[in-house]
C-alpha cells in the first residue's frame, strides 16, 4: 500500500468506526470489481464485518479523497511550474483535507484573467503598496504623489492601484479565509423575503416572506424550500454575517486587520490600510464567503434530503409482498375509464378490460358485472386500486361489489401508483407489452406491485417513485448514485428467484448489468429454466468473476442442488456439505432445522478459508434457507364515510399507510386524496429526533385528525396516544378474517346481484 493509500485508509476509518487494516481489505475488494452487497455478504472474513452502510460510506469518501489527491498533485505541479513552490507551501497543500482548504490555498497561485491588482502592477504601484505596509508612519496622499505620471492620473488613481494590490493580497490569505469561512458559519443567518408583487403568486412559500434563522442549523426542508422560493423568482435569499453589531469595525474586518497588524487608531498610513481591510470584506470577500457558504448549504440540505429519499425508498423497496395470487389492478380514472388489468400468480398478463362507472358515461353496473365476471375468470385472490385521482370512488365501487359477491371473495388494497405512469410509457414496459396500450401498462404495474413491490418497483427509475422531498431540486447524479446503490442492497438483500426474474430485477444483482440480465433471460427462453447456479457460466460473456459476485444473490427453487435455492455461495458448498454431514441427514431433511443445527459448533467447521462468520452465516441460513427479510403483509382499513378533504374533522381517529418520512415527521394517506402531515413533533409521546425512529414508509398506522386547512390542502394528524376526545370511525380491523377466511353466505339479490349472477352466467 502507498503513503497516500495509507494516510487515505487511517482517515476512513476514523470516519466509519473501523480499522485502517478493514478498509484497506474493503478498497483492495472494490479496486478488484467487487460489488458492495458481495462484500459484505461473502467477504466478512476479509474485511473484519464490515456492512453494507460502512462500505457504502467507505466507497463514497474513498472517490472524495481519491480526487482530492489527483487536484492536490495538478495544484502542486501548477505552482512548481511557476517557480514558486516552497517547502512551506508543499507541506501546507499534503496536509489539507478538503477541497475547499486546497483551493484557498491555490488561489494565489491560480492562473486568472488580468485583474485590477495586475493593472496596477503594470503601472508599478506595487512599490506603493509595499511602503505602506512597510513604513506605518508615511502619509499616504503625500508618497502617492511620486507615483503620478503617464496612466496614473492623480494621488487618488494611485492609491487605487495600491488598495487594488492589497486588497488581492489581503483576499488571497489562506490562513486568513479559513478564519473567515469558520466566522461566517459560527455566526452567519440566513434572511430570506418575498419579493415585491409576488405575495399572491408565491403564496405556497408565504413561510418564508420574512423569515430568518441560523445558517448552522437551518434543516435540509427549509433551505431547499427557500431555495425553490428563490428559483421561482417569489423569494430573495441572503447569507447575513455581524449586520446587528453596533460596532464601526465589524468583527470580519477586524480580523483581516489584525491578519496584517493594522490598528484602529495608530499612525499616519494605518487609517488607510484600515479603509482597505475594510474594502477588503465588503467589496471583495463578504460576497465572495457568502456564495461559499450558500453553495455548502444547498449541498448539506441536498444530502440530507438525498439521505432522508435513500431511507424512504429503502422501506418503500422492502415492503411486505402481497405474495404469489392471482391479481386484479385497477388503474382508476374519470373520463378515460378506470383501466383493468389482471395478472396470474406469477405476475403473466392474463387479461385486460376498461371500464367507465364514472361520468360522462356512468356505467356503475356494467363496470361491476364486467370486474365480477374477471374475478370469477381468473380465480382473482388481490385486488389492487391505484391511489391517485378516482381511487375512493373506485374503491368504493369494488366494496360494493364485492359486498353481492359469495366467498371466498378477493381482498382490495389501495397501493401507491407512484411512478406507474412513468413505467407505462418507458422503453421497458415497450419490450414487455410491445401490443398493449400505454394506459393498460399502468394497471399491470399496480397489479404486480401488490404481488411483489421490490420485482416491479425496480423497473421504475427511482427518483420517480415519489418517496422523497425536493428530489427535482437537488443535484440528480448524486441522487441517481444513492438512489441506484439502494435498490442493489434492497434487491440483493431479498435475493432473486433466477428462472423467474425480469431483466431489471436481474440488473439489479451484485455483478450483473442491463447487458448480461438481457442475456441470462435470452438464455433462459432458449434453453429453459436453469437446473444449477453453475449453468449460468453456459451465458455469453458471463465470466468465473461474475459468477463470483452475482451466485450467492440467485436462487433456483426445486432444482438439482437443494442450496442453490439458499444464499449459501457456491464457493462455500463443501463447507455446507461437512455440516450436513456432521447432522447425518440428507441436505434437504436438515433445512430448517433449527433444533439439529443450534446443537452444532461452528467453530469445528472453520478452516483456512472460512472464518467463524461466513460458518454462522451458513448455519443460520440453512435453518431459514431463502427466508425473506421482507415483514409480513398487511394493508390499511380506510374509513367507509372518509372520502374527501371535506369529510375530516378533527379528532376522527382513521387508518392510514405511511406514503413518505421527512425529516420534520410523516406524510400519510388517509383515503382523501391528499396525504396527512404526522409532525416530528407529533409522532410520539416521547422526543423523536429522526422520524424514522418510529415509522417508515409503507407502515400501517392509526392517526387522529388535529387540524384541516381544505384551502391550502394541509391535514395536521397526531400519533399520540387518544387523549380521549377522538371520534373513532366504525370499520373492520386491518387483520380481520377476509377474503378465503372470511365467513361464508349467499350473494344478496336484487339489481346488482342480477347483474353480477349473469356475468357469472357468462363466464
Amino acid at each position: 500500500m502507498s503513503v497516500k493509500a495509507d494516510e487515505i485508509a487511517r482517515l476512513i476509518a476514523t470516519e466509519i468506526a473501523a480499522q485502517p487494516r478493514q478498509v484497506a481489505a474493503a478498497v483492495e475488494l472494490l479496486d478488484e470489481g467487487a460489488t458492495v452487497p458481495f462484500i459484505a455478504r461473502y467477504r466478512k472474513e476479509v474485511t473484519g464485518g464490515l456492512d453494507d452502510t460502512q462500505l457504502r460510506l467507505l466507497e463514497e469518501r474513498l472517490g472524495y479523497l481519491r480526487e482530492l489527491e489527483a487536484r492536490r498533485d495538478t495544484v502542486l505541479e501548477s505552482i512548481r511550474s511557476q517557480g514558486k513552490l516552497t517547502e512551506e507551501l508543499e507541506s501546507k497543500i499534503a496536509g489539507v483535507m478538503t477541497k475547499a482548504e486546497l483551493e484557498d490555498l491555490y488561489l494565489p497561485y491560480k492562473p486568472k484573467r488580468r485583474t485590477r491588482a495586475e493593472i496596477a502592477r503594470e503601472r508599478g504601484l506595487q512599490t506603493l503598496a509595499d511602503a505602506l505596509m512597510d513604513d506605518r508612519t508615511l502619509v499616504p496622499t503625500d508618497v502617492a504623489a511620486a507615483y503620478v505620471k503617464d496612466e496614473v492620473a492623480d494621488v487618488k488613481a494611485a492609491l487605487d492601484g495600491a488598495r487594488d494590490i492589497l486588497m488581492e493580497r489581503f483576499a488571497e490569505d489562506a490562513d486568513l479565509l479559513g478564519r473567515l469561512r469558520t466566522h461566517m458559519k459560527t455566526h452567519a443567518s440566513l434572511r430570506a423575503k418575498v419579493l415585491d408583487g409576488k405575495e399572491q403568486a408565491g403564496a405556497k412559500f408565504s413561510d418564508y416572506f420574512d423569515h430568518h434563522e441560523r445558517w448552522a442549523t437551518a434543516p435540509s426542508h427549509r433551505v431547499l424550500a427557500m431555495l425553490r422560493g428563490r428559483n421561482e423568482d417569489v423569494l430573495s435569499l441572503e447569507i447575513e454575517v455581524d449586520v446587528d453589531d453596533p460596532s464601526p469595525l465589524k468583527p470580519a474586518e477586524k480580523m483581516i486587520a489584525d491578519a496584517f497588524a493594522i490598528p484602529e487608531r495608530g499612525a499616519a498610513a494605518d487609517g488607510w490600510l484600515l479603509d482597505v481591510a475594510k474594502w477588503t470584506w465588503r467589496v471583495k470577500l463578504s460576497f465572495s464567503l457568502a456564495m461559499d457558504l450558500m453553495t455548502e448549504m444547498r449541498e448539506r440540505a441536498e444530502e440530507e434530503a438525498i439521505h432522508v429519499f435513500a431511507k424512504n425508498l429503502k422501506d418503500l423497496l422492502l415492503a411486505a409482498p402481497a405474495g404469489a395470487k392471482a391479481t386484479m389492478g385497477l388503474d382508476p380514472g374519470i373520463r378515460t375509464g378506470v383501466k383493468v388489468a389482471v395478472v396470474d400468480n406469477t405476475g403473466k398478463l392474463l387479461d385486460t378490460a376498461t371500464v367507465y362507472p364514472f361520468q360522462p358515461k356512468n356505467d356503475v353496473r356494467g363496470a361491476q358485472a364486467e370486474l365480477a365476471r374477471l374475478i370469477a375468470k381468473h380465480q382473482v385472490e388481490l385486488i389492487a386500486i391505484g391511489n391517485g385521482t378516482a381511487s375512493r370512488e373506485t374503491d368504493k365501487l369494488v366494496a360494493e361489489l364485492l359486498s353481492h359477491l359469495a366467498p371466498p371473495k378477493p381482498i382490495k388494497i389501495v397501493v401507491s401508483e407512484a411512478g406507474a405512469s412513468v413505467y407505462s410509457a418507458s422503453a421497458t414496459a415497450a419490450a414487455e407489452f410491445p401490443n398493449l396500450d400505454v394506459s393498460l401498462r399502468g394497471a399491470v404495474s399496480i397489479a404486480r406491485r401488490l404481488q411483489d413491490p421490490l420485482a416491479e418497483l425496480v423497473k421504475i427509475e427511482p427518483k420517480a417513485i415519489g418517496v422523497g422531498q425536493y428530489q427535482h431540486d437537488v443535484d440528480q447524479y448524486r441522487l441517481a448514485r444513492a438512489l441506484d446503490a439502494v435498490v442493489e442492497d434492497a434487491v440483493n438483500a431479498v435475493g432473486v428467484d433466477l428462472n423467474m426474474a425480469s431483466a431489471p430485477l436481474l440488473a439489479r444483482v451484485s455483478g450483473l448489468g442491463a447487458s448480461l440480465a438481457e442475456a441470462i433471460v435470452a438464455h433462459r427462453d432458449q434453453q429453459g429454466a436453469f437446473k444449477t447456479r453453475k449453468d449460468l457460466l453456459d451465458v455469453a460473456r458471463l465470466g468465473p468473476k461474475t459468477f463470483e459476485q452475482c451466485a450467492g444473490f440467485l436462487r433456483i427453487s426445486g432444482g438439482a442442488q437443494p442450496l442453490d435455492a439458499s444464499s449459501v455461495h457456491p464457493e462455500a458448498y463443501d463447507v455446507a456439505t461437512r455440516i450436513v454431514a456432521a447432522c447425518g441427514r440428507d441436505v434437504r431433511a436438515l433445512m430448517g432445522d433449527s433444533k439439529a443445527l443450534k446443537a452444532l459448533d461452528p467453530r469445528v467447521f472453520v478452516d483456512e478459508r472460512f472464518g467463524l462468520p461466513t460458518v454462522r452465516d451458513i448455519i443460520a441460513e440453512l435453518e431459514k434457507p431463502g427466508r425473506d427479510p421482507r415483514p409480513e403483509f398487511r394493508t390499511a382499513t380506510f374509513a367507509d364515510d372518509v372520502h374527501e378533504i371535506s369529510d375530516l374533522k378533527p379528532g376522527m381517529v382513521l387508518e392510514g399507510t405511511v406514503t413518505n418520512v421527512a425529516a420534520f415527521g410523516a406524510f400519510v394517506d388517509i383515503g382523501v386524496h391528499q396525504d396527512g402531515l404526522v409532525h416530528v413533533s407529533q409522532l410520539a409521546d416521547r422526543f423523536v429526533k429522526d422520524p424514522h425512529e418510529v415509522v417508515k414508509a409503507g407502515d400501517v398506522v392509526k392517526v387522529r385528525v388535529v387540524d384541516v386547512d381544505a384551502a391550502r390542502k394541509r391535514i395536521a394528524l397526531s400519533m399520540k396516544k387518544d387523549d380521549g376526545s377522538a371520534t373513532r370511525q366504525p370499520g373492520p380491523r386491518a387483520n380481520a378474517p377476509r377474503g378465503r377466511d372470511a365467513p361464508r353466505g349467499k350473494p344478496q339479490q336484487g339489481s346488482l346481484g342480477d347483474a353480477l349472477l349473469e356475468a357469472l352466467r357468462r363466464k
